[in-house]
């Protein structure tokens, strides 16, 4: 079976009067497309990447749809606290508060595990476990201290359910952001913030092409229930969902964003 994506869904205001801070978001990816979605659902973004050139394009045309007022960006390593922390800072500074997080952030690559070194294991849990923890941390730290709620909401991967030959370090990086992503929720439910993780199974964007065969994509493609892969709009729809009220008794919980079983 083979099918087309769904009209695209418009927005609705679920986050009128927001902020929210996006890692990984340059370019045509999940992030990019949920910092959209964000801006839609008439939240203020603050968006991060470490691709400084791309960042600026993505803030021009984010600007220039939404207004400049709305959009702000900083590049960010999120291997570096440092440059983790000026981001939230960044998003204080310029909204006055900081109500989502969205954790997109992450490093991927195909090595069997009898080849792989250990600085390339190190560099993917770094970015994509690593990352998520220090961004989280930093979330949950002003959150507190706020005393207003919030919400995170990490990016994850079936993968950290199901085993996939090549992946052992991004697997296991994966299957962290969903450990760290229950636990740190039970420990911001004391001061009324919620932490809950998507599990896509297959985005199509253009970085997952340049770093994937074309016969890998069939194959995973060819597992989907719908036949087709997810459009990154697709897994931001429901991160939104998570960011918003219509979420308001989930905590701890990894939503499985797929047309298969993970």
């Amino acid at each position: 079976m083979t099918s087309t994506p769904p009209p695209y869904v418009p927005g609705h205001q679920l986050l009128a009067g927001r902020t929210a801070v996006v890692t990984a978001a340059a370019g045509a990816g999940i992030g990019g497309a949920t910092a959209r979605r964000l801006l839609e659902e008439g939240a203020s973004v603050v968006i991060s990447d470490a691709h400084a050139r791309r960042l600026k394009e993505s803030e021009a045309e984010l600007a220039a749809e939404f207004g400049a007022d709305r959009v702000a960006a900083l590049a960010c390593d999120v291997t570096d606290e440092t440059q983790v922390a000026a981001v939230f800072d960044r998003a204080e500074e310029r909204h006055g508060r900081l109500d989502i997080v969205v954790n997109n952030a992450g490093l991927g690559g195909t090595c069997d595990l009898v080849d792989m070194t250990d600085a390339q294991w190190d560099k993917v849990l770094d970015v994509t476990l690593n990352g998520t923890m220090r961004c989280t941390r930093a979330a949950l730290r002003r959150m507190k201290a706020r005393g207003e709620g919030g919400v995170v909401v990490n990016n994850a991967s079936v993968v950290g359910w199901r085993a996939q030959q090549g992946q052992a370090h991004y697997a296991a990086a994966k299957a962290g952001v969903m450990a760290l992503t229950r636990c740190a929720a039970l420990e911001a439910a004391e001061f009324g913030v919620r932490v809950n993780a998507v599990s896509p199974s297959l985005a199509m964007h253009p970085h997952l092409v340049k770093v994937t065969t074309p016969q890998l994509l069939d194959e995973l493609t060819s597992r989907e229930a719908f036949g087709r892969y997810a459009e990154p709009w697709e897994i931001a729809n429901v991160i939104v969902f998570l960011a918003s009220g219509y979420s308001s008794y989930l905590t701890g919980e990894v939503l499985s964003v797929s047309s298969q079983h993970a």
